[in-house]
């Protein structure tokens, strides 16, 4: 496949009146549909028009609007001029959205209604839903881009600062998209589901693999449970793909799952989050007859890292999987357990080059060619990789290192638990404890005693929560993870109340 531009993966093969998007509501209303052969026009005039407005080649352009049709014809349009597509978080505060305005070098943004302040005061701005202003009608063959090149530019969540733009060229995302076959079970013809933001990696990937193979992208303009479980059952979906928290809050629908038929998902796959072998579980339960994968990635290193075993060995439940081709793993500053633990470095052909405008950020990531995933991962005799925890999540109680990931996963065994997330708070003694917000599954009552016994039973003694909240839901960053400084915070709050309230 000599493709030398990531915008003409667009399947030139599916035939034009095969359709390429269905556009939800949030509920999961029908908005809009757009075949292949009228997507092909959409960017060919597009792309035509941006080159027509004065955009020079390598000059960036902005998108800051929630999921849409138009935000995934932009996206392509952008790169097949010879642009660089910024996919902003519009979720972000108004002050982080006005650096990465500055910090990309931003010629033209394009923001739906909501948006538009965010950006219209600080370079040119075209509403999203005006779209059709910048059209010049007619053909466009995508400009042949250097693999060095820059396609786009995504920016991390900066939960301890501002975000750090990732510039992703081409070729690297070239050989991410086209080299992997086994990526994409199936997906000609078929129909995926896409609910997570396009501002990110996990639902932008997707997006690109549907585009590569002629299925059809059912998308949701933002995700909610009882939406996301509607357009399951109303449109037939083969293959869906999430977070664990979306799938979280879809299994505690139980009125809405009685109603609808899932058994059409032949494929389900999560990632962007950790998730145990409990919750894969779930997931079979939920999806009867499909084939579940843990997908594991990085902005800066790719959106691949494992797959299946070369040998045909079955993965272990729970297990990202074996490091696909091309890729090079190694673990650094292992544990007692030795060179089978420790801080995953990677090495892909997709390695970002370095951070944008960030120059000791990138010499603390990338280290010879080495990404610093800054996930603690473990290696199995087989080779299988399995997620412990992330690095700076991890905390010290009482002289011990302490992994929330790790916690997390044997609170999720107990029958009673849906969802759980551990932060710690301080302690004199201890330095830190670790403490847990649960959200209990559908009728059931656990006890925070229950809780803190089964830890205890199950697990190491310095490991079990000091204190165990129950709450209805967990809040979430924009990205659809767990907001683990928001509950920090929560917990920092409540313990030193209880504490207060004990003496």
């Amino acid at each position: 496949m000599n493709i030398k531009n990531l915008a003409a993966i667009f399947d030139p093969a599916a035939p034009e009146d095969r359709l390429f998007v269905i556009q939800l509501s949030p509920e999961g209303d029908e908005q809009l549909r757009l075949s292949y052969g009228e997507a092909r026009q959409r960017i060919a005039a597009l792309a035509r028009g941006l080159a027509k407005r004065g955009l020079k080649r390598g000059e960036a352009v902005a998108i800051v609007a929630a999921n849409s049709v138009d935000y995934l014809i932009l996206y392509m349009a952008t790169m097949a001029a010879g642009l660089v597509s910024v996919c902003v978080n519009h979720k972000l505060p108004r002050e982080t959205v006005a650096h990465i305005m500055k910090d990309s070098a931003i010629k033209l943004a394009v923001a739906d209604a909501e948006r538009t302040s965010l950006v219209s005061g600080l370079v040119p701005t075209v509403p999203i839903e005006q779209l059709d202003s910048l059209l010049d009608p007619g053909p466009f063959a995508a400009i042949d881009m250097q693999p060095q090149e820059v396609a786009m530019v995504l920016y991390t969540s900066g939960s301890t600062g501002l975000p750090k733009g990732v510039p992703l060229t081409h070729g690297g995302y070239l050989w991410a998209t086209c080299a992997t076959p086994e990526q994409r079970p199936g997906i000609e013809g078929k129909t995926v589901l896409i609910a997570a933001p396009l501002f990110h990696m996990n639902g932008l990937f997707s997006a690109k693999l549907v585009m590569l193979n002629g299925g059809t992208i059912v998308l949701m303009t933002n995700f909610t449970a009882k939406g996301y479980i509607r357009a399951i059952d109303r449109y037939r979906v083969s293959m869906i793909t999430s977070v664990p928290t979306m799938l979280a809050l879809v299994m505690r629908e139980t009125e809405e799952l009685a109603k609808a038929d899932l058994g059409c998902v032949t494929t389900a796959v999560t990632g962007s989050a950790p998730s145990t072998a409990e919750f894969f579980e779930q997931m079979h339960r939920l999806f009867p007859n499909a084939e579940t994968a843990n997908s594991w990635g990085t902005t800066e290193s790719g959106p691949i890292g494992f797959g299946a075993h070369p040998q045909g060995i079955a993965k272990p439940l729970g297990a990202l999987g074996y490091p696909r081709q091309g890729i090079e793993v190694r673990f650094v500053g292992g544990t007692e357990a030795g060179p089978t633990q420790g801080v995953l470095h990677i090495r892909t052909p997709a390695n970002m080059s370095g951070y944008l405008n960030r120059e000791a950020d990138t010499k603390k990531r990338l280290i010879d060619g080495w990404y610093d995933t800054g996930d603690v991962m473990r290696r199995d005799d087989n080779g299988f990789v399995f997620f412990v925890g992330r690095a700076d999540d991890m905390f010290q109680c009482g002289g011990e290192n302490v992994y929330p990931g790790e916690v997390e996963k044997l609170l999720g065994q107990h029958p009673d638990v849906a969802q759980v997330c551990v932060v710690p708070v301080p302690d004199e003694i201890k330095y830190q404890l670790p403490v847990a917000f649960v959200v209990p599954r559908p009728g059931a009552r656990p006890s925070e005693d229950a809780l803190r016994r089964f830890a205890l039973d199950n697990g190491p003694a310095y490991a079990h929560p000091r204190a165990v909240w129950f709450v209805d839901e967990l809040p979430l960053a924009g990205t659809n993870k767990i907001d683990r400084k928001v509950l920090a915070d929560r917990a920092l709050a409540a313990y030193s109340r209880e504490q207060s309230r004990q003496v």
